[in-house]
């Protein structure tokens, strides 16, 4: 690496390393765009990755340094998989902006992780990887059942697999209702808080605080104190307000009423928790929705429930679509459904059931198909190839994806990644 130029307004320091080697300072937090890297005669690196990661290089800028000789400023950018909280913020802002939204798989093992992410990749979709409480549990182990451990072992696992894939990703909890708050969601902001003291990222992206089984109050109460500690993180907090029927590990909404969000309760939470002015979250606004797998047809939503209280909200606070909106149990939704409730705002789907029955599916089959090499029948020993887990886990796993490519078209973010 040559010496460090003088430059005509003054000397530029180089002094962020990675390893030995020695590379400019990160200059911004939103997208990690080196400062410019100063290069003199004939010593100009095209250097391809910094610790491992990418870099995209930018058209060089050129210049005559104090000394007389030329320069090439030449800005290069890492890539870093796993969102940043600037990152995931734009990739928010470019979903409502760009009228797409980006579905949000849920994972419940390192499998069918590596399927959410090579079905990202095949869309050429950023994506939200998120996991459940029950789902954290399990990651677990199941005699161990601690969500905060599964939590952080999948995290840790997704960033280094990340890497290899060419799309940015961010990781996210899923409902947690008031009594795993304690378990689950408040010692991974704690967790995350620590990181960013460090100057590290936070550990996961978002959280998800369900207050839909509490008393509206209540629940917003319990949002405003969760939106402060996630701000403290820099992540990004979703809440639900309304009733999303069906079950959901655990978390049973009833199909009455409450399965349509009113403008009166939209408004009650901007009042509690602000419109983004003291913490950016995600808004579940009911509008039919149900969890669980139903026929076409079966599943009766009103996305005209999510335009009423964008207006509602926007008029009162003097905000266009004020609200980040989520997709909840979409699970047998008509797809005009789904790009109307976009259109409305929606950034974010959540996508469970239908990638769990398309990861189980082929390995049905497997099982039907080599029913008498898996078992050993009639005295045989049986057929090892066919019961490794290997053989029937890649079907399992390419047919996920496929799965996930199928949701990014769906939702308009196929071909809109940001790497």
């Amino acid at each position: 690496m040559p010496s460090t130029p003088t430059v005509a307004n003054g000397p530029r320091r180089l002094s962020h390393h990675f390893g030995s080697r020695r590379f400019p300072r990160v200059s911004t937090l939103r997208d990690l765009t080196l400062r410019n890297h100063y290069t003199t005669g004939s010593d100009r690196r095209a250097d391809t990755s910094v610790g491992g990661m990418p870099l995209h290089t930018r058209p060089p800028r050129r210049g005559i340094l104090a000394n007389g000789k030329s320069y090439t400023a030449v800005s290069r950018e890492i890539t870093m998989p796993i969102a940043t909280p600037e990152v995931y913020a734009e990739m928010l802002d470019r979903a409502k902006a760009g009228g797409f939204a980006y579905p949000a798989i849920n994972v419940t093992s390192s499998q069918t992780l590596n399927a959410a992410l090579r079905g990202f990749a095949e869309a050429e979709s950023d994506g939200i990887i998120q996991v459940s409480t029950g789902g954290a549990e399990f990651l677990s182990g199941t005699t161990v059942k601690d969500m905060v451990t599964g939590s952080v072992a999948l995290a840790e696992y997704a960033r280094v697999v990340a890497e290899k894939y060419p799309v940015t990703i961010a990781l996210h909890t899923d409902h947690c209702p008031k009594n795993k708050l304690d378990g689950f969601m408040r010692p991974l902001i704690e967790i995350s808080r620590e990181r960013v003291a460090r100057g590290q990222d936070p550990l996961f992206q978002s959280h998800m605080w369900d207050g839909s089984a509490v008393p509206l109050e209540e629940n917003l109460q319990i949002a405003a104190e969760l939106l402060e500690k996630c701000a403290a993180a820099k992540i990004i907090m979703e809440m639900e307000i309304g009733v999303v029927g069906g079950e959901e590990d655990g978390v049973v909404g009833e199909m009455n009423e409450k399965l349509y969000t009113t403008a009166e309760d939209a408004i009650a939470t901007a009042e509690a928790v602000g419109v983004g002015d003291h913490g950016r979250y995600m808004l579940a606004a009911t509008f039919g929705n149900v969890h669980g797998v139903y026929k076409p047809g079966h599943v009766k939503l009103r996305p005209t429930v999510l335009k009423e209280i964008q207006e509602a909200v926007g008029a009162k606070f003097g905000k266009d679509r004020p609200f980040d909106l989520v997709f909840h149990g979409g699970s047998g939704s008509e797809l005009h459904e789904i790009h109307e409730a976009i259109s409305y705002g929606v950034v974010k789907m959540n996508i469970d059931t239908d990638t769990q029955y398309a990861f189980t599916r082929p390995i049905a089959a497997h099982m039907f198909t080599n029913y008498d090499g898996v078992l050993k029948v009639d005295g045989e020993v049986g057929n090892k190839k066919v019961y490794d887990p290997r053989s029937y886990g890649k079907a399992a796993e390419a047919s996920m994806a496929a799965r996930v490519v199928e949701a990014a078209q769906h939702l308009k973010s196929a071909g809109t990644k940001l790497r």
